[in-house]
């Protein structure tokens, strides 16, 4: 559990004054050397009532009426009162890609200025994190249902990454702090696929929204002439589209993002490296975090998960398909897990990733009879798996390599594991990716509304952090995407940019979401 301050103290040394007496509200009563017993008589004679003894502090707490309060500021007891203020249980998380596209460097709080249009799956309108944001939507006459459902979860958790509320529980969006507008029109059932053409209607409710900016984490790999012209003609009325460059991990193109009307996102890690799974094609224009991105999921739908060993907590992912469970015991090495491993009873087992499949390992660890298990990756990076249709009653998750060596080194140690239903989710693919740039767009953006959306577009490229090889590339497009650099980029040079250039609006890349929890789109 996090704690940290969230007001500064009402009144400082000898301001004894700035505290005003309330309706029967808690003080913390700081006394002068051996004056705290009778400094505490008197207050309760005069009404209040002792909460806490801070003797070891000089100090004590009280709720204090208002006779009180005056009696104490008047003895010649105290050196000061000040409100006892309150602190809170913090269990909100920043996700990694927040500060590294920089938009937690620039406030949202104008943003209200910007409609940002989410076509996907629907939205958890009851869920913690996105209850509170200015929501309206659409439903696909086709029959996906309600806008503000979302059977599939992907929706949610591209609304999440966007606009997830900061409200001391969950995690933050690029946009946290409730004063983007988003609109919704949702296309994807439980099954999770639509129609080119549901797209098109699609944008143009988007548009009739008043939407600016319009996230589609989405795709295929065919593209067509009508959703193309559908695209080209919303680009012409200032919409700035944005989609999924695609989870192939190939050089073919996906479309709507490879329309060059349409920005393309690539993925990259943590560490800012390029995702196996993301498509790497002439039309891929900027690159965000889309590995092991955390951010909200309906109805429990997510996982938590956790590693101990040795008192030192461990990040760590639920094995996709792990049955819940918090499970403590010794660590026991089980190398690679290729055999049963003997011996294991009780025990949490620590295997090493390679050779076979992740559920062949979970499955040895339950043979030798071991209670848990924890798979290390053989490469950088918190391991990501999953046990396909294989069944297994024990806990399992993965972590990074370095971690796998640090808990080896600890053999023998108490070690736990927990994994537990969440209203949050860590999920792959270049749909997560899409929604960092369609949130710093709409940031930006709403620092300089003046702008075109080719404008802004020329601006993110422009100041995007260049990665992979010198210049635009395949893999990365432009860079990773930089919300602070485009709005000072805007600042300095105005909405024509540098000299009145442009970096490349550009062409780009997909991927269709077939949903669940790994690779959507």
């Amino acid at each position: 559990m996090l704690l940290k301050p969230l007001a500064a103290a009402i009144c400082t040394l000898g301001l004894v004054s700035a505290v005003q007496a309330g309706d029967d509200q808690r003080y913390i009563v700081k006394f002068k050397d051996g004056k705290g017993k009778a400094a505490a008589v008197l207050a309760e004679k005069m009404g209040g009532k002792k909460k806490a003894d801070l003797a070891n502090h000089g100090a004590f707490a009280a709720v204090l009426p208002a006779a009180a309060m005056k009696g104490l500021q008047n003895s010649g007891l105290i050196e000061y009162i000040e409100e006892d203020v309150k602190r809170y249980p913090l269990a909100q998380t920043t996700p990694y890609g927040i500060p590294m596209v920089q938009a937690d460097q620039l406030s949202d709080m104008q943003a209200g200025n910007r409609t940002v249009c989410i076509i996907d799956s629907g939205y958890d309108i009851s869920h913690p994190d996105l209850a509170s944001n200015m929501v309206t939507g659409h439903n696909d006459p086709a029959g996906a249902g309600n806008w503000y459902e979302d059977q599939n979860h992907h929706g949610t958790h591209v609304a999440g990454t966007i606009a997830a509320l900061n409200n001391n529980e969950g995690v933050v969006g690029v946009l946290p702090n409730g004063a983007i507008k988003l609109h919704i029109v949702k296309v994807f059932d439980a099954a999770g696929w639509a129609y080119s053409s549901s797209l098109i209607d699609a944008v143009s409710k988007c548009e009739a929204a008043g939407a600016n900016v319009i996230n589609m984490s989405l795709g295929g790999s065919r593209a067509s002439r009508t959703e193309e012209r559908g695209f080209d003609q919303s680009n012409a009325r200032g919409v700035l589209n944005i989609a999924a460059a695609g989870n192939d991990g190939n050089t073919r193109h996906s479309y709507p993002a490879s329309y060059s009307s349409v920005v393309s996102v690539a993925a990259i890690d943590e560490n800012k490296v390029v995702a196996d799974f993301s498509q790497q094609t002439d039309q891929v224009e900027m690159a965000a975090p889309g590995v092991a991105v955390l951010s909200s999921v309906p109805d429990q739908a997510g996982s938590e998960a956790g590693a101990t060993v040795a008192g030192v907590s461990y990040e760590a992912l639920g094995m996709d398909g792990s049955p819940e469970g918090n499970v403590s015991g010794t660590l026991m090495d089980c190398g690679i897990g290729n055999t049963p491993c003997a011996g294991a009873t009780g025990k949490v087992c620590l295997i090493e990733r390679g050779s076979i499949s992740f559920a062949e390992k979970v499955q040895a660890c339950e043979a030798g009879g071991g209670a848990a298990a924890i798979i290390y990756n053989n490469e950088p990076g918190v391991l990501s798996g999953t046990l396909g249709e294989t069944l297994t009653s024990i806990p399992s998750v993965g972590v990074s390599d370095t971690d796998g060596a640090a808990m080896k080194a600890s053999v023998g140690s108490n070690s736990s594991v927990i994994v537990a239903a969440s209203d949050y989710a860590k999920y792959d693919g270049t749909s997560m990716a899409t929604p960092h740039v369609a949130g710093v767009a709409a940031l930006v953006w709403s620092y300089h509304t003046s702008c075109t959306n080719s404008q802004i577009r020329a601006a993110m490229n422009a100041t995007a952090e260049d990665l992979g090889a010198a210049g635009r590339d395949n893999a990365y497009g432009y860079g990773l995407i930089q919300a602070k650099a485009a709005k000072d980029y805007l600042d300095t040079y105005g909405c024509a940019g540098n000299g009145g250039g442009d970096n490349g609006g550009g062409d780009n890349g997909g991927g269709t979401c077939k949903g669940g929890p790994k690779k959507c789109g």
